[in-house]
Order: C-alpha cells, then sequence, then structure tokens
C-alpha cells in the first residue's frame, strides 16, 4: 500500500512538473499581454491628443454656431 502511495505521490509530481513546464514554454498567453498592453497604449495616447485638442475644438465648434446662427437670422431678410 505504501509503494502504491509513493507511486502514486510521483505521478502527480510528475505531472505537475510536467505542467509547469508546458506553461513555461506556451507564449500564448504573452502574446495577449503584448497586445493589451499595445492596446492601452493606443487608448491613452488617443486620451491624451483629445485632451490636448479639446479646447481648440470647442472654440472652432463656437464660431461655426456663431457664423451659422448669423447667417441663419439674415436669411429671411432682404438686403
Amino acid at each position: 500500500m505504501s509503494e502504491n502511495l509513493s507511486t502514486l505521490e510521483r505521478d502527480t509530481e510528475m505531472k505537475a512538473l510536467n505542467l509547469l513546464k508546458r506553461f513555461q514554454k506556451d507564449e500564448d498567453g504573452a502574446v495577449t499581454v503584448d497586445w493589451v498592453v499595445l492596446t492601452a497604449a493606443i487608448v491613452g495616447l488617443g486620451l491624451i491628443v483629445m485632451a490636448a485638442i479639446k479646447p481648440a475644438i470647442s472654440n472652432l465648434s463656437t464660431s461655426i454656431a456663431t457664423e451659422i446662427g448669423k447667417a441663419d437670422d439674415s436669411f429671411g431678410t432682404t438686403p
């Protein structure tokens, strides 16, 4: 009985060791992490760019709205 238990323990240890070796050699997870980091960097860069140009876009849209409002007000009037 003790010999069977020892064999079972050894088999379990070998299976665990083989599992760890396969996990160490598997690079699918590393590629996924690379893509996640790359995507996060692109999103972060996009947020930084939007924060930098937001005031200029806001001013420009206000100017455009004002000009459209002036054109709309003068559309129905005769010169």
